[in-house]
């Protein structure tokens, strides 16, 4: 693989939100995530929520046994989610906020604010082989926070740079490009791996993409939504082809 090649993450919990919405098994989270692998993607994402909304801890088991391409396991920083990936030894685990209210990730990990916490709950994931990242906002002193923590990896939340997209609001989301822009070089200079991700689309990708810090982008709602009008391999393939074009 080219150094310069930039990895694509498939985030398949909704494939599994789908499944639940009727307590049945179909959709298949495992056959989505095989289906990815073959269409290109560089690794699977689930998030394995406290209140498991959609990933199940029998979906944890089986993507273990299952992939080929490493597992990105997200969680909360929690003593059970702790023991689970303790357990697995995923290759990589992606710490977020979360709360029970929420549709979805509304923001960055305050890591600042928990930096002595977050220290001690990341080491035994370290030991364990697990490379850690934080999914954090576009903010200097987070990713200075998740440095001395030692985390490995950051994963900058490109969640308002698309939302002001959507909402046609270009100067807003230039403001927030820009930021991203800054803080990717910024992290990149301190010897963190720059990972970025929410809410991407095939519209908005492109300038995340050419960042040269970012080494991989880990996107999954719009994926899986984009899978019902065209089918799950031609949409990773095109966003796979937006990526490559992006980065040259």
């Amino acid at each position: 693989m080219s150094d310069n090649r930039l990895r694509l993450g498939v985030n398949i919990d909704h494939v599994a939100t789908v499944r639940n919405a009727r307590g049945g098994a179909y959709p298949d989270p495992l056959r989505a995530a095989e289906l990815a692998q073959q269409a290109g993607a560089d690794g699977i994402t689930a998030h394995l929520r406290e209140d498991r909304r959609h990933i199940s801890d029998a979906d944890i088991d089986g993507l273990m046994e299952v992939l080929s391409v490493p597992l990105n396991f997200e969680m909360a920083a929690t003593d059970e989610m702790q023991k689970i990936a303790l357990r697995h030894k995923p290759h990589a685990v992606c710490i977020v906020p979360e709360k029970r209210e929420e549709r979805t990730t509304e923001g960055g990990l305050e890591v600042a604010r928990e930096e002595n916490k977050l220290a001690h709950f990341i080491a035994p994931l370290r030991d364990a082989g697990c490379r850690v990242s934080i999914f954090i906002a576009a903010d200097q002193k987070q990713i200075e926070a998740a440095h001395r923590i030692g985390a490995e990896v950051i994963e900058l939340h490109t969640g308002a740079y698309c939302d002001f997209h959507a909402e046609g609001k270009p100067d807003d989301a230039a403001r927030e490009l820009e930021g991203l822009r800054e803080m990717s070089a910024y992290a990149h200079s301190l010897g963190l791996e720059v990972h970025a991700g929410h809410g991407l689309t095939y519209d908005t990708v492109q300038p995340v993409a050419a960042f040269p810090e970012v080494r991989e982008l880990n996107i999954g709602h719009f994926l899986i939504g984009e899978a019902i009008f065209r089918g799950l391999t031609p949409a990773i393939t095109e966003m796979r082809r937006l990526m490559d074009e992006a980065r040259g």
